[in-house]
């Protein structure tokens, strides 16, 4: 399965914002890459669409998972619980770190299981409940 995606560089640890097109294992071994690091921010979509883009960004234990419908439209995902819905949460977007309450924070393995899961149907509905911004 072929898919678009930007990253964070892990040698830099800036955005790289070239998309790039590969087949799923090259983008997961990017995020592994990424998790040894600590931190990081990717950017994915289908080959044969501009949108939707779903972008996971992550800290260490703590992920914030945004959609892209459209030019004009961004949604947040809920999160799942892995903290409290008033504690704060700083994780990169592209090369500057953003807060995010607790309540679109989601544990970093299973927002990496959600953008796995994307790559497999492009549907971005059955990920969770989307807050549009």
């Amino acid at each position: 399965m072929s898919v678009v995606w930007a990253a964070t560089s892990p040698e830099s640890g800036l955005f790289h914002p070239v998309e790039r097109r590969s087949e799923v294992k090259d983008l997961s071994d990017r995020f592994n890459e990424l998790r040894s690091c600590g931190q990081g921010y990717l950017e994915v979509r289908s080959p044969d669409r501009e949108f939707p883009v779903l972008i996971l960004a992550f800290r260490g234990d703590h992920a914030a998972v945004h959609l892209m419908s459209d030019t004009e439209r961004m949604s947040l995902l809920a999160g799942d619980g892995t903290v409290p819905a008033g504690a704060e949460v700083e994780v990169p977007i592209m090369d500057d770190l953003a807060v995010f309450m607790g309540n679109f924070v989601l544990d970093t393995d299973r927002a990496w299981e959600l953008v796995h899961d994307f790559t497999q149907t492009w549907a971005a509905g059955p990920l969770g409940e989307w807050c549009e911004l």
